[in-house]
């Protein structure tokens, strides 16, 4: 069965049974391995390729070359059934064609830039614009539809899928050679790890990061706004007609963005409120509150995903259309390394259990992809 659209994901209303029922029954004390297939060809005549990296859990994710996009991540819930939390295709000739970005690698610059230009000690750099009057995501061709280089590194602990593309100098307007690996790592404490690192040659911006978009209950199980979300989050980033941070930071105190106590996501969406009109929605940055317990994620499954506040800002909901959600705007960065931890963590009965912490998407709520029953996302 072919896997959903964003928007059917978002919008549909099939019941939890419909995904469940395609759920396999974890494979406890299974070997862990690395395997790779064809996915398909590129138009050029390339081929792209398909790893599957799986724990001794059960737990397995498959990856391609193309776009580094992250295919299916394979989960038990608390019965121990398997089911595919990430939304995608199932087809690299489905990938090849217009997509908000399902799972794939953003780069060079992940999110807007205002205006598609910024200075850089004294010159001007001009990008494609791609999103209105702003560049998203890297531009017309950004890191999403490259196809990568790619070698596997089993290993005791985690498995491991590395992938290396160089940008050249100019490419998507951007200054500077750089030198990118990502590499995904699936351990055997059920943790997706993502490591970025980038080397330049000359001073540039970059702003690496995943697209994933999750559906904790199995893909195809419905829209997300019953979920009920806790952001420890004291004030947000407004943003302008074009969704460019105006720079202030305001207090969520009496708005629609005040989620420091668990809120269900579709109770304000539709709220009376000039931000959240230019939104369309939720689509903001939360500025964190440093202080507080560890975050916690419930899904009605019987599976979570554990966040850790180590980021400032964090970009999260938005209502659902057909556009990619973006954050910064425009600002002058160095090339960073950084990683990204999703921890899958078992257990059997839904509360407010506070769960250890792992990173997670700076998006993730607005990549959750849909929940027909309760479920609760804590981030701070």
């Amino acid at each position: 069965m072919a896997k959903m659209t964003r928007r059917e994901a978002l919008r549909a209303a099939m019941p939890a049974v419909a995904a469940l029922a395609a759920c396999k029954s974890m494979d406890r004390g299974a070997k862990a391995t690395v395997t790779v297939q064809e996915f398909g060809k590129m138009p050029n005549g390339e081929t792209a390729q398909l790893f599957t990296l799986k724990n001794r859990n059960g737990i397995e994710t498959s990856i391609t070359n193309y776009g580094g996009i992250l295919v299916t991540l394979k989960t038990p819930d608390g019965k121990g059934l398997l089911a595919d939390v990430a939304l995608g295709f199932d087809t690299l000739e489905r990938y090849l064609q217009p997509h908000p970005y399902f799972g794939a690698i953003i780069g060079r610059y992940g999110n807007r830039i205002g205006k598609a230009r910024f200075t850089l000690d004294g010159v001007t750099y001009t990008l494609a614009k791609n999103n209105g009057e702003n560049s998203l995501h890297g531009g017309n061709e950004g890191f999403d539809k490259k196809l990568w280089k790619a070698r596997t590194e089993p290993g005791e602990q985690a498995q491991t899928l590395a992938l290396e593309y160089t940008s050249p100098d100019g490419e998507e307007g951007y200054p500077g050679t750089l030198r990118v690996e990502v590499r995904y790592m699936l351990g055997d404490d059920d943790s997706l790890r993502i490591d970025y690192r980038a080397a330049t040659d000359k001073k540039t911006v970059v702003n690496l990061t995943n697209h994933t978009y999750f559906n904790l209950a199995g893909q195809g199980s419905g829209d997300i706004l019953d979920h009920e979300v806790e952001i420890r989050a004291s004030r947000f980033t407004p943003v302008d007609a074009g969704l460019i941070p105006t720079g202030e930071l305001r207090s969520v105190e009496g708005t629609p963005f005040d989620f420091r106590k668990p809120r269900r996501i579709g109770e304000r969406i539709e709220a009376d409120d000039e931000q959240i009109r230019l939104g369309g929605g939720y689509d903001h940055n939360f500025v964190l509150d440093r202080e507080g317990e560890a975050p916690r994620l419930e899904a009605a499954r019987g599976q979570d995903l554990v966040d850790d506040p180590r980021q400032p800002a964090r970009h999260d909901v938005e209502q659902p259309r057909d556009r990619g959600p973006c954050d910064p705007g425009q600002r002058e960065e160095r090339p960073v390394q950084g990683d990204r931890v999703w921890q899958v963590r078992r257990w059997h009965e839904l509360g407010d259990e506070r769960l250890p912490g792992g990173l997670l998407p700076r998006r993730l709520a607005s990549h959750l992809g849909g929940h027909s029953t309760r479920s609760r996302l804590c981030l701070g």
